[in-house]
């Protein structure tokens, strides 16, 4: 081999070499070029905390251009890259990465979900986070896959996982949404219809009665003592009135009147008085009684009512009351008396 075709493939094998094997930040030729002045916003973006409109949610390869070939390639020394996905390539390594689930699995590298930070899917089929991704590339010193290793592969940005998660999210705030529609309708259900189950329907009727009550009391709009106190007079001027009218309807009772009072008292049989409850002892009830240990000197009063009682027990009782005119022990009307 001549020794100008030597020299010519050594120069050409390290340009290679220091071209594409190389790192690019260990290049001595690159590290005069400053790095590109990074902001808030441009963080922010890699990140994915950065809003992005609707429409930039598209998908793009990133370094479309190819590289230019080097030395070594252009004569023939090295194999050249091969050509570019072309959209329909780009499918196929879209279906096979969404059929084994990598957007819906966490980063393999920083081992968290993708959310809404930026991804990209790799020719290989890998999906990974971009930063993560780059992060990578730049402390491994090379080009490969993290996953599979594979070299010289090709970036296509993608939005599958934040569309997974936006339809997550929207799931659950629908699930939310219609659980607090069924436990309203439930609540509102269980207010106005009565439950089959004896201690619920207990508790049903008492919140019933008591929401009865409330609004009765908030109805009246006075205090429920006074309130009352009123009822309690009213009730009370009312008995007085009646007690009054009951006195000017009794009239003293005439001889007939007396017979069929005592015609009564015959038929109902009893001859003790209810307040000593002791025997009557008088001399028309001697007959009729048939008693032989009552004692003659207590004589017996018969009241208008058909009651029987002690002369001395009924004025004891009627010292003892506070009425102006005393009732029957019995049955509490205003009667008149006769001494028998």
């Amino acid at each position: 081999m001549p020794l100008n075709t030597l020299v010519i493939a050594s120069v050409a094998f390290q340009d290679h070499i220091t071209r594409s094997m190389l790192h690019p930040l260990r290049d001595p030729l690159l590290r005069l070029k400053k790095p590109p002045h990074i902001t808030a916003n441009s963080r922010a973006k890699e990140r994915g905390l950065q809003r992005q409109p609707q429409q930039e949610e598209r998908e793009y390869v990133l370094e479309s251009s190819p590289p230019p070939l080097t030395l070594a390639q252009k004569l023939g020394l090295v194999a050249c890259p091969a050509k570019r996905l072309t959209e329909d390539e780009w499918t196929q390594v879209k279906a096979r990465s969404v059929q084994q689930g990598e957007s819906a699995q966490p980063c393999a590298i920083c081992k968290e979900e993708f959310l809404l930070r930026p991804q990209v899917l790799l020719s290989c089929s890998h999906v990974f986070h971009r930063a993560c991704l780059k992060s990578f590339e730049r402390f491994s010193s090379k080009k490969c896959c993290p996953m599979c290793r594979k070299e010289q592969y090709e970036t296509r940005v993608i939005h599958d996982a934040a569309k997974l998660f936006r339809h997550e999210c929207a799931t659950r705030i629908q699930a939310c949404w219609r659980g607090y529609v069924a436990r309203k309708r439930c609540r509102t259900l269980r207010k106005s219809l009565c439950p089959k189950d004896n201690q619920l329907r207990r508790k049903f009727l008492e919140e019933k009665l008591q929401e009865l009550n409330d609004s009765f009391v908030q109805y009246c709009h006075v205090d429920t003592e006074a309130f009352l106190h009123d009822i309690n007079r009213s009730l009370s001027s009312s008995r007085r009135v009646f007690q009054q009218l009951e006195r000017k309807c009794a009239s003293e009772p005439r001889e007939s009147d007396w017979a069929q009072i005592w015609s009564q008292i015959i038929q109902r049989d009893v001859w003790d008085c209810p307040i000593c409850l002791t025997a009557l002892c008088s001399p028309s009830l001697q007959t009729e009684a048939g008693t032989s240990n009552c004692q003659p000197s207590r004589r017996t009063v018969l009241l208008s009512c058909s009651h029987l009682f002690h002369q001395q027990c009924l004025e004891a009782f009627e010292g003892f009351s506070i009425e102006s005119r005393p009732s029957c022990p019995l049955c509490r009307s205003v009667y008149h008396k006769k001494l028998i």
